[in-house]
């Protein structure tokens, strides 16, 4: 075997046990989550209650994430601070800039991550998680679809759930308010932007 042939058995090597470690990492979050979907009441300030439905087969790891961070209070009194029209609103960052995060990132549940398990497509009432260039660095920074964003988004980011249908006409809400703020893209003054009031699980079920 010359080493031109070794090289890429050591490769290929490497890139199923890769594999391996990332089923098996998705394998146990999967036995630690006891149910299929579990249901949040988003509560914002002002505007009302978004019901988002959080897919845990899709998306263990980030939906495990999200659930820590809510039970802890993290969301409490963060601030919706960016919007983009006709594409996403996004939160989730204690400092409000875009910026921050929680102290713990998770693995990227999508299939630029070499994830082929999360089939969720990013149309309109998406929860998702937002990320920086570091495909392992999503934390506490979400956003909600509001229009269809399959093209820009799909394989790319970790969408996790579902806004209930009825709920999306506050969160069109949330967008029109955002958009009137924005300087570019990003609400500055903290003061105006919408604020969570909490985030808590009302609910869970497995699908058969």
């Amino acid at each position: 075997m010359d080493k031109k042939t070794k090289l890429i058995v050591i490769i290929v090597a490497a890139a199923v046990a890769l594999c391996a470690l990332i089923g098996g990492i998705v394998a146990i979050v999967l036995a630690n989550m006891q149910y299929d979907v579990y249901v949040v009441e988003i509560d914002v300030k002002d505007f009302g209650s978004i019901t988002a439905r959080l897919d845990a087969r899709s998306a263990p790891i980030t939906v495990k994430n999200f659930i820590k961070l809510a039970e802890s209070g993290f969301y409490e009194g963060v601030g919706f601070h960016r919007a983009a029209k006709g594409f996403v609103i996004q939160g989730g960052d204690p400092t409000g800039t875009g910026g921050g995060g929680s102290d713990e990132q998770i693995y990227g549940e999508f299939s630029k991550n070499g994830y082929d398990g999360n089939a969720i497509k990013h149309v309109a009432g998406v929860i998702s998680m937002a990320r920086s260039n570091d495909m392992n660095s999503a934390s506490s920074q979400f956003f909600i679809t509001i229009g269809d964003a399959r093209n820009s988004l799909d394989g790319l980011y970790a969408g996790f759930g579902y806004i209930d249908d009825e709920d999306m006409e506050i969160v069109n809400d949330i967008a029109e308010y955002m958009l009137e703020h924005v300087t570019g893209e990003v609400i500055k003054n903290l003061d105006l932007q919408p604020k969570i009031n909490s985030v808590k699980v009302v609910g869970k079920y497995n699908i058969d």
